[in-house]
């Protein structure tokens, strides 16, 4: 038992420590910023999305953030404001699990503003000391949705991103 216990001692400062993931991406204190492009589809129409948002690390791997969207080209005008908190298991390896919630508010020009709530999960890949690639699946569900307006009350949809942390 003591040769076992001598062992674990002697091997303990080699295992590598999980606190440069921390500091580096998922860290207290640590700040994301994102950009946004791409196309979406609302209104039997197709849409130019334009995106900022920030996100904070309250406590290592928890964090908070705030995202807007402007979506173009058609009309309607269609914009997104969306408050949102994370949770990262980042204590695992090479895969971090992640789960999250947001509130998003809608505004359409025209239409009356509709307001929604989901969830999210997926895992970031580590790519580097400062940047991960996450992959996962969000789920949203609109408030008070009116089914002769909007198609559909709720959807669920891939996420794909790449972080880099400041």
């Amino acid at each position: 038992m003591h040769k076992l216990l001598l062992t674990i001692l002697l091997l303990l400062p080699t295992i590598p420590a999980r606190a440069d993931s921390v500091d580096g991406v998922f860290g207290q204190g640590s700040t994301q910023f994102s950009l946004l492009a791409g196309s979406g589809y609302a209104f039997n129409s197709d849409y130019l999305i334009i995106g900022a948002g920030v996100n904070y690390y309250v406590l290592d791997g928890l964090g908070v953030g705030l995202s807007y969207e402007n979506w173009s080209g058609n009309g309607p005008g269609i914009s997104k404001t969306s408050p949102s908190v994370q949770y990262v298991f980042y204590q695992t390896s090479a895969l971090q699990p992640y789960v999250g919630g947001f509130y998003r508010h809608v505004a359409i020009d025209g239409l009356p503003g509709i307001n929604s709530v989901g969830g999210r999960a997926g895992v970031y890949f580590t790519s580097g000391r400062r940047s991960v690639i996450g992959v996962g699946l969000a789920s949203e569900s609109y408030l008070n949705c009116q089914a002769t307006i909007y198609s559909s009350c709720s959807e669920t949809y891939p996420e794909i991103s790449i972080i880099f942390s400041f």
